[in-house]
Order: structure tokens, then C-alpha cells, then sequence
């Protein structure tokens, strides 16, 4: 993984911490969660205030996220909220801390200027034992605290204030007033910064989950659908008129349903033409080919004569597999009729023509969930599926290493946000 790490493709974009008084409020928390404070004067941080650095000290990738349920978070700074999330256990994890942090930014800002905010997104259940258990959290609660109690001593603060105000005798009672004073000096004047969050309560939509080998959930009106491997403890127990369970290897029902729920956008010359998808999936698929071919070439920049020179060469390969070919034949049809019949398209292929529709709530899982039906496309596989991609990646030979990350550095890092739009329509 240092590959990786050195070329930014995984903690990436994380933000250091190594002012002395941030380093101590971090390790306040820690100890407050019955961890072992880091003796490192410099860390880095994700949205969630995860450390790869405080995972590698104390052994434990999970040390904010225990059971993979019930989250934990550290927050020092506002400036979290445009971080990423690198380890999580639920895709929703980041864009729960997103609201949750947009929705209480003042008091956000104000407690980070004397504390560190801390833990944990709390679900409806303690451990997850099958699905039933994921399927029964509707809603989580964020759980505040802070090292100093700024918030508990700005919520007793508004009390005694409220009682000073209703009761005509408080104002005799002088070690409240000077209680009021002490906790003043710790909040200020909470008349003009607010201290205590005002939502702590969000809701729970689709989602996918690293547990159970990794599983899918899909929200709509009337209906839940779960998509993940049939071993899973629990997959089609109960509740049918409310749950449908589809096997992540049936390939035809997932793509009905994504179609059918209107979450894929089907080939279309309209924006087929303009994105170059097709030309993308074709090439991941020839690059793959000329690394199963010949697993120790080194590739370094692959020049439209040098790809179109193998494929010549190499044509019975190129049948076989049958990828590229069919590609182009899409291609064709497309130009002559500006659509393809998905009908006609065996059902193992299909997911090659699609993405997901871009205004759709779900595009970033629904995309998430193509890539497992295309893992050689590791560009995708890398945008949507970071889990996925670092799994495929730890099977790579060190010459197929180099040549993913070279070609994630020029495609994707110099222009995330112009690659996503080009390929997938999605505009940040």
C-alpha cells in the first residue's frame, strides 16, 4: 500500500495535525473512548478524525468504528466537513457527518475554539448479528460530548439563566449566581454562541455496508431491497411484502431492479456520444487483456497505434473474451439507431452500457454497485468502490501496481471532478 499512499490514492487529502493543543484534545478523546493516547506530535485526519497513523500505533484499523456499527467521530475543526471518509464500515457514514455538521455548524465552530467534539453515530442496535438487525435502523442519533463538557455546562448554564429569569427569588441565591459565573468562564456568553447542537437526529436511507461480505440497501416507497451474497445471516427470512432480497450474483434481477427503480441511465447516443463511455469501458478491458497476455510488460502510456497494433495482433484473444467486440458493435448500433435493446444484450454485458442516472439521490451507490459488475474497469472501480478497488489492488503484481496507479495519477487525480462529469454526468 505504500504505492498507493505515496501517490495519494488511499489517505489522501487528509488533513494534519500538529498543533500541541490539538494533538492533546485529540488524545482527551481517545482516552474518553478507553484508548491509548498517541506520542506522535503530528497526525492526519479524515472527516470522521481518523488516523492511519493512530490505527497503525495502536493496531487497530476499527479503533473508531469497534463492533462496525455505532461510529465513532472526533471532531477539532470546521475544517473536517470537506474532508473525506477513508474508513468506514457504511457508505453513509460520510454524508451523515456532512448534515450532521452543516446542520450545527455555529455551534460547531464555537466549541472547537475551546474543545474537541466527540462521539458516536448512534444506531437503533448495539451489534449487528444479520440483516434484520441492519434492516431495523430507520434513523441514528448523534451522541455529543466534548472533553472540557463545554456543551453539558452551556445546557446547565441555560437552565440557571431560564430559572433566574421565572423565579422572582433566584436572583438571593448567591452560589448559584457565582456557579453561573464559573461556567460562564468556560462558555462564554451563550446568548451569543451557541453550544449545544441543535440536530442530533438523521435519517437512514440506502446505503452499503462492509459487513456480511459486503451488502447493499435500497429504499423506496413500500419497499426495501437488499442485494448481497445469499450466505448472508438472515437473507430472505422475513417480512417479503416489505423486503426483497436479490443475490449480488444474479445478475439479470440487480439489473432489473436498478432499471426498473429508475436508477441506471440506460445507452443513449445523447450522452453516450459526448462522454466517450464506451471507448472508456473498451480500453480498461484491452488493458486488461494485454496484462493477462503478457503479466510482466510494463506498460507506461498505451498510444492509439500501440493498442490498435496488439489488437491486431492479438485477435483471437480479443474474440474470445469478447469485450471489445461487443463494445464496438454497441458503438455501431448506437450510431444507427441512437439506442441499443438492453433485451437483446445477454445480461452478463449489460452493465457495461450503463451508469447511473446523475440526478438520481442513489448515483453514487448505484455506480458504487456497476463497478462489481465490471471490476477490470478500475477507474470506476476506484471512484465508486474504494473498498473493492484496494482489495483487487492487494492481488496485483508489482508491475500491474504501477501501471493502475500510474494511470489513476493522469486520468483521475489531475481532474476528479472533470473525469466524473465527462464519464458519469455527475457534477459536484
Amino acid at each position: 500500500m505504500n504505492l498507493l499512499r505515496d501517490s495519494e490514492l488511499i489517505y489522501g487529502r487528509l488533513l494534519a495535525i500538529e498543533e500541541p493543543h490539538l494533538i492533546e484534545r485529540y488524545n482527551k478523546a481517545l482516552q474518553a473512548f478507553g484508548l491509548k493516547p498517541t506520542t506522535r506530535e503530528r497526525i492526519e485526519i479524515d472527516r470522521t478524525g481518523f488516523s492511519p497513523q493512530v490505527a497503525e500505533d495502536l493496531d487497530d484499523p476499527h479503533y473508531l468504528d469497534p463492533n462496525q456499527i455505532n461510529r465513532r467521530f472526533i471532531i477539532l475543526t470546521p475544517q473536517q466537513i470537506d474532508l473525506p471518509v477513508v474508513h468506514t464500515a457504511f457508505s453513509n457514514t460520510s454524508q451523515l457527518l456532512y448534515e450532521f455538521m452543516t446542520a450545527n455548524a455555529r455551534v460547531i465552530n464555537a466549541l472547537t475554539i475551546k474543545d474537541v467534539i466527540y462521539g458516536e453515530i448512534e444506531d437503533t442496535v448495539n451489534k449487528v448479528e444479520d440483516i434484520e438487525d441492519l434492516l431495523s435502523i430507520n434513523q441514528v442519533e448523534f451522541k455529543v460530548l466534548s472533553a472540557e463538557d463545554v456543551t453539558g455546562k452551556a445546557t446547565e448554564l441555560a437552565t440557571l439563566v431560564d430559572r433566574l429569569k421565572q423565579e422572582p427569588d433566584f436572583w438571593r441565591d448567591t452560589s448559584a449566581l457565582e456557579h453561573m459565573v464559573d461556567l460562564a468562564k468556560v462558555t462564554g456568553d451563550i446568548r451569543q454562541n451557541a453550544l449545544v447542537p441543535d440536530q442530533v437526529i438523521f435519517r437512514h436511507n440506502a446505503y452499503w455496508t462492509s459487513l456480511f461480505g459486503g451488502l447493499y440497501v435500497f429504499v423506496d416507497p413500500g419497499m426495501t431491497t437488499v442485494i448481497s451474497d445469499p450466505s448472508a445471516p438472515g437473507f430472505r427470512r422475513s417480512r417479503p411484502w416489505q423486503v426483497s432480497y436479490l443475490s449480488l450474483h444474479d445478475v439479470e434481477r440487480v439489473f432489473d431492479f436498478l432499471m426498473e427503480t429508475g436508477r441506471i441511465e440506460l445507452p443513449r447516443a445523447s450522452w453516450i456520444d459526448n462522454s466517450g463511455y464506451l471507448e472508456h469501458r473498451a480500453e480498461m478491458a484491452v488493458r486488461m487483456l494485454i496484462h493477462q497476455a503478457e503479466p510482466t510488460r510494463k506498460l507506461g502510456e498505451l498510444d492509439k497505434v500501440w493498442l490498435q497494433t496488439w489488437i491486431h495482433s492479438h485477435a483471437d484473444m480479443i474474440n474470445r473474451d469478447g469485450t471489445f467486440p461487443f463494445l464496438n458493435g454497441a458503438k455501431r448500433e448506437l450510431a444507427q439507431l441512437g439506442q441499443i435493446k438492453m433485451e437483446d444484450v445477454r445480461p452478463d454485458r449489460r452493465f457495461l452500457l450503463v451508469r447511473a442516472k446523475p440526478g438520481h439521490p442513489d448515483a453514487w451507490l448505484t455506480n458504487r454497485l456497476i463497478s462489481d459488475f465490471v471490476p477490470f474497469d478500475f477507474i470506476s472501480r476506484y471512484v465508486f468502490n474504494k473498498q473493492g478497488f484496494y482489495r483487487d489492488y492487494e492481488g496485483f503484481n508489482e508491475v500491474w501496481r504501477h501501471h493502475v496507479v500510474e494511470t489513476l495519477k493522469d486520468a483521475y487525480l489531475k481532474d476528479k471532478a472533470g473525469l466524473r462529469a465527462r464519464l458519469y454526468g455527475l457534477h459536484d
